[in-house]
């Protein structure tokens, strides 16, 4: 397993998908406190994570929130943490937890499922700007 930033909670993402990228810069903007890294799914770093913590690196309908040496979120329950952790309007996200487990996951999968026709991908991973690339595995 390569070396992961200490003190550092690791958000893989679909690196292809408009929307989810879109997301992460959203993120990093508002991360004052500097508490996220960044990895791709489909990136070898990402691969890594996913192999490490148990994941099979199939499944790329999912967000994955790894705090290291703690536990690992996926789809709502990631999305849900991530918002209360950076709080302002994105603290709102984490509202999805009081809908039932059911309706959380058919949401969840209904936005997964369409992301690319809404929103685009890539053929290849997006490279972050050279401003923001210490934030990446």
């Amino acid at each position: 397993m390569m070396e992961l930033p200490e003190n550092k909670k690791i958000i893989l993402y679909d690196g292809v998908c408009f929307f989810c990228n879109d997301w992460i810069l959203k993120i990093i903007a508002k991360d004052n406190k500097d508490v996220f890294r960044f990895a791709a799914l489909q990136s070898e770093e990402g691969k890594a994570v996913l192999q490490y913590i148990g994941i099979p690196n199939h499944d790329l309908n999912s967000v994955v929130l790894y705090i290291p040496g703690v536990a690992y979120y996926t789809k709502m329950n990631a999305i849900a943490r991530i918002g209360k952790e950076i709080g302002g309007l994105f603290s709102l996200l984490s509202l999805v937890t009081i809908l039932p487990k059911s309706m959380q996951k058919y949401l969840y999968n209904y936005v997964a499922r369409n992301r690319y026709l809404w929103f685009g991908k890539s053929e290849t991973c997006l490279l972050p700007p050279k401003e923001i690339i210490t934030k990446f595995l």
